[in-house]
C-alpha cells in the first residue's frame, strides 16, 4: 500500500479535482465510487477498478479491510491517506472512509433501439437520474440514454443515489435523442401531465422505450410529438404531479408486471 501525506502531492491533488468538479471527471474520463457497497458491487460486477483509495481509520472496519484484502491479493494500487486528507476528498459525509477510482465506460450508439429502454431528456437533478437508474435495473430494463443537457451519471450524486444500479446497466451519454426515438424499432412512451391516455390502458407486454423530461418543463415538445403514445398516470388529490423518479418507477413496475401477469 503507497501512502500520501502531503496535500502538495500531485495525484493528490488529483484526486480532489476529480471529487470536486464535473468538468475534471469529464475531462479526464474517470469518478470516484465512494463508500462500501459501492465498491462492493463494483468489484462484484465490473472487477478491479484502477485505485482504492482508503482512510488510515478505515483501515479497522472488517468491511473495509476485506476489500483492501482482496486488492492488494490482485497486486491491485492501493492508496492510505491520513484520515484529514481522505476526507477533503470524500463527498459522504460521516462516511467508512473508503473510495475506488475508476474508469467511466463511454458508449456510442450504434444500433437502432430493439430493447426496452430509457430515454432521460434534460433531467437535471442528479438524485432524480440516480433513483431512475436505480428502478430500471431492478425491473430488468439495461439500456439508459442520457441528452447533452441530462445531468452526468458518473456523477457522485448520481452514483450515491443508483446504490450500484450503474454496473449492471449500459449508459449511453450525450445522445440524440429525436434521432434514436426516430429509428427505433420499439414503441416509444412519453409520459405527460396532459396525455389522456392511462398508463395501464397501454400493452406493455412487449418492449418500449420510455422517455421522461426535465424536472419542471417535461418531455420537450419536439420528442413530445414524436412518441408513439403520451400517457398519464391517473392520481388522486390536490397535487400536480409526481416527480419523476417516482413516475419512473410506476412506469417500469407496470410493464413488469404486465409481462409477468
Amino acid at each position: 500500500m503507497k501512502t500520501i501525506t502531503s496535500r502538495d502531492n500531485a495525484q493528490y491533488k488529483d484526486l480532489l479535482k476529480l471529487a470536486g468538479s464535473s468538468q475534471a471527471r469529464r475531462k479526464s474520463g474517470r469518478t470516484l465510487l465512494d463508500g462500501v457497497h459501492l465498491c462492493q458491487s463494483y468489484l462484484q460486477l465490473r472487477g478491479m477498478p484502477e485505485q482504492c483509495i482508503v482512510s488510515e481509520s478505515a483501515l479497522q472496519n472488517p468491511e473495509v479491510a476485506d476489500i483492501v484484502g482482496q486488492l492488494e491479493s490482485q497486486r491491485a494500487h492501493v492508496l492510505g491517506l491520513p484520515d484529514a486528507l481522505y476526507h477533503a476528498v470524500s463527498q459522504v459525509e460521516h462516511g467508512v472512509g473508503v473510495m475506488f477510482l475508476i474508469e467511466t465506460p463511454e458508449r456510442a450508439v450504434t444500433q437502432p433501439l430493439s430493447v426496452s429502454a430509457v430515454l432521460l431528456d434534460n433531467l437535471q437533478d442528479p438524485g432524480n437520474v440516480g433513483s431512475i437508474l436505480r428502478s430500471a435495473a431492478a425491473a430488468g430494463i439495461t439500456q439508459v440514454y442520457c441528452s447533452a443537457g441530462t445531468a452526468f451519471c458518473w456523477s457522485p450524486k448520481v452514483l450515491r443515489a443508483a446504490m450500484g444500479a450503474h454496473f449492471v446497466l449500459d449508459i449511453f451519454e450525450n445522445v440524440d435523442l429525436a434521432a434514436l426515438v426516430s429509428g427505433a424499432k420499439v414503441a416509444t412512451l412519453a409520459t405527460s401531465g396532459y396525455a389522456t391516455q392511462r398508463l395501464y390502458d397501454v400493452d406493455l407486454r412487449q418492449p418500449v422505450a420510455w422517455l421522461f423530461g426535465h424536472e419542471g418543463q417535461g418531455v420537450a415538445d419536439d420528442l413530445l410529438s414524436m412518441a408513439t403514445h403520451q400517457v398519464v398516470i391517473p392520481h388522486l388529490g390536490q397535487i400536480e404531479s409526481l416527480n419523476v423518479a417516482a413516475c419512473a418507477a410506476v412506469c417500469f413496475f407496470e410493464q413488469l408486471r404486465q409481462g409477468q401477469a
